[in-house]
């Protein structure tokens, strides 16, 4: 019953809610900073590579790393696959419209969570969506509100689901035993993510900065291999994506499961542009001007979508093995790369999910330590996040047992809350980034290192870095 319940929630959310502010807010933005995925991608890379002022502060590249760490994850191998396995070849051409719009609203929301970043006792950044709320609308309810709805997706949704999906990879191997065996995978990613998580921020951020681009990299590279060796197949697929996702017939008679339906919602579970999670990570970074960190989290959509998604998306269609959904997830991929690298592609994909399930994990919970600190107005007692930690590590434990279809489901509505939350209120101070957006680029005309200054966009409000 609850299961039917949350499936039809999740349903409307995606055949009409977020599938029309999504696109609309991504468009509007898109064309109000005058396309900035382009215009401003140069700028982006430069801007992954400066070092803060304070040795010690966070960079832009590891905050990167962190919101990408959340972002990348099994959404990218997993979700990927089942988008394709349920809405056909379609899925993969609405993953990349999400994607390409969808980072300009990451422009605006992590430019937003710069200019109202908080300085912490600790004197480390703090900042999100939470701050911004309360800032510029003075609802420090709503914020509140925001905030309980992003751990419960993020600690609770997104984890047990990179739980789940992190054991299903092994049931292909012969030592796999259905019974007990997902007990037992969660039982020691539990264990291994409680660890790193009792050892603060600090160990999240040095952690996911190391794995973060070693996997990606290893991930780009072997795709880069199978799309050599299944080339001639190439034309076919670019073809079928295509046609498929413009199978108007399909997507108006059976919406749920439709090429465009699967694409938007798994695409925005996999770089989650919008829905207000990577801003708390934007906010930590130590940068001159905000601009420089909005345009950071642009990449890290493009890192997510159009690379490792796709990648994982023609490793799978050039295959030759069709996509059915009784092989949706993590079965689909293995079984595509055994038929282009052998023994050896099962084994690849099993090592891969480890670590975009365990870097998930952590980024994750980075994002929940910002949250609890804005809902405990400062940095909440030890002996609380201890306990929060071990009932982070103990839900990795549980969703390695649960139903799918579930997982997917409460994951889905979780986040689209997170989205109806924070999409409005980016729309209502939309303008606020553009001045910034204006700023910065008068400076770079003037050949001047941006620095910014609240008063040069005559900025109302109180901020504790930029006045």
């Amino acid at each position: 019953m609850l299961g039917m319940i949350i499936d039809t929630i999740s349903t409307f959310m995606y055949s009409k809610l977020l599938v029309i502010l999504l696109i609309g807010a991504g468009i509007y933005f898109t064309i109000r900073t005058k396309l900035p995925q382009i215009r401003l991608f140069k700028d982006a890379c430069m801007a992954v590579v400066e070092k803060p002022e304070d040795g010690d502060g966070v960079s832009s590249f590891q905050a990167l790393m962190v919101s990408t760490a959340s972002r990348v994850g099994t959404g990218n191998i997993v979700g990927v696959s089942t988008a394709i396995c349920i809405g056909g070849f379609g899925s993969v051409f609405w993953m990349w419209v999400i994607a390409i719009i969808g980072s300009a609203s990451a422009f605006v929301e992590s430019t937003l969570a710069q200019i109202f970043k908080k300085k912490g006792k600790d004197g480390e950044c703090y900042g999100g969506p939470a701050y911004y709320i309360e800032a510029a609308l003075h609802s420090r309810p709503l914020a509140i509100v925001f905030c309980i709805s992003m751990i419960a997706t993020y600690a609770f949704g997104f984890n047990m689901l990179a739980s789940y999906n992190l054991q299903s990879t092994f049931s292909g191997f012969a030592f796999y035993d259905v019974k007990w065996s997902p007990w037992i995978i969660g039982g020691i990613l539990a264990v291994i993510t409680g660890w790193c998580l009792l050892g603060g921020g600090s160990r999240i951020v040095k952690v996911t900065s190391t794995l973060v681009p070693i996997m990606g990299v290893a991930y780009i590279l072997i795709s880069i291999v199978v799309l050599i060796i299944n080339h001639a197949y190439l034309p076919m697929v670019f073809t079928k994506i295509f046609e498929e996702a413009f199978d108007f017939n399909a997507i108006f008679g059976a919406f749920a499961g439709s090429a465009m339906m699967q694409g938007i919602r798994r695409g925005l579970y996999s770089n989650e542009a919008g829905i207000g999670s990577a801003p708390n990570a934007s906010a930590s970074a130590q940068v001159s001007h905000p601009v420089k960190q909005g345009m950071v989290q642009m990449l890290s959509v493009f890192i997510d979508t159009l690379l490792l998604c796709t990648a994982t998306a023609m490793m799978c269609m050039s295959s030759g093995i069709a996509p059915t959904e009784e092989l949706q997830g993590a079965p689909w991929v293995q079984e595509a790369l055994r038929e282009s690298l052998g023994g050896f592609g099962p084994i690849f994909i099993a090592i891969a999910m480890v670590l975009f399930a365990f870097t998930t994990l952590l980024g994750n919970c980075f994002y929940c330590d910002n949250l609890l600190n804005y809902i405990h107005k400062g940095e909440p007692s030890k002996a609380f996040m201890k306990g929060f930690r071990l009932i982070s590590a103990l839900v990795v434990f549980l969703g390695a047992g649960m139903e799918v279809s579930m997982l997917w489901n409460i994951s889905d509505v979780l986040m689209g809350v997170m989205a109806l939350i924070n999409i409005p209120v980016i729309l209502i101070l939309s303008n606020i980034a553009l001045k910034a957006l204006a700023d910065y680029e008068k400076q770079m005309k003037a050949g001047v290192n941006p620095v910014f200054k609240a008063k040069n966009i005559d900025l109302k409000y109180e901020t504790d870095y930029w006045n």
